[in-house]
Formats: structure tokens, sequence, C-alpha cells
């Protein structure tokens, strides 16, 4: 893949596209997303239905705060790159 050469501010300090709170909001919604379903499922196969549609929820609210953190990262320049 091309890479596009890094940007530096007029301080000289490199500048990325990507802002620190969608890296976050990436990778800590990942871990969260692993575990929700993880324990959604266990508590299905253990009858706890309440308990599993909630993780399931909170799963579906951390799909959607990663993919607009995705959204806001490219928007402002960011590639796939970015995100590893």
């Amino acid at each position: 893949m091309k890479r596009i050469p890094e940007e530096r501010s007029p301080t000289g300090k490199p500048m990325v596209p990507a802002t620190p709170r969608d890296v976050l909001h990436i990778r800590i919604g990942s871990f969260i997303l692993l575990f929700t379903l993880a324990f959604g499922t266990l508590a299905f196969v253990l009858g706890v239905t309440v308990l599993g549609i909630l993780l399931y929820l909170i799963a579906i609210g951390t799909i959607v705060d990663i993919v607009l953190a995705v959204r806001r990262q490219r928007r402002l320049g960011g590639s796939p790159e970015g995100l590893e």
C-alpha cells in the first residue's frame, strides 16, 4: 500500500491524522466488545437472559462507537494503517 509521508508542524513535531481519542475509542472498544460478547453468550447458555440481553445491548453500543471513531479518523485524512 502507498504510505503518505508524515507531515510536520511548524514547530517540527510529527503530525498524525488520528487523534488519540479516536485510537482509544477503537482499542478500548475492541476489548469491551470481546468481553461483552463472550459473557453475553455465556449468560444465554446459563439461562440468565436478562444479563445476556444487557451485555448484547452494550456490545451494540460499542460497535456504534467504534464505527463513529473510524469515520472521524478517516474524515481527518487517516487511513486503515493509522489503526495499527
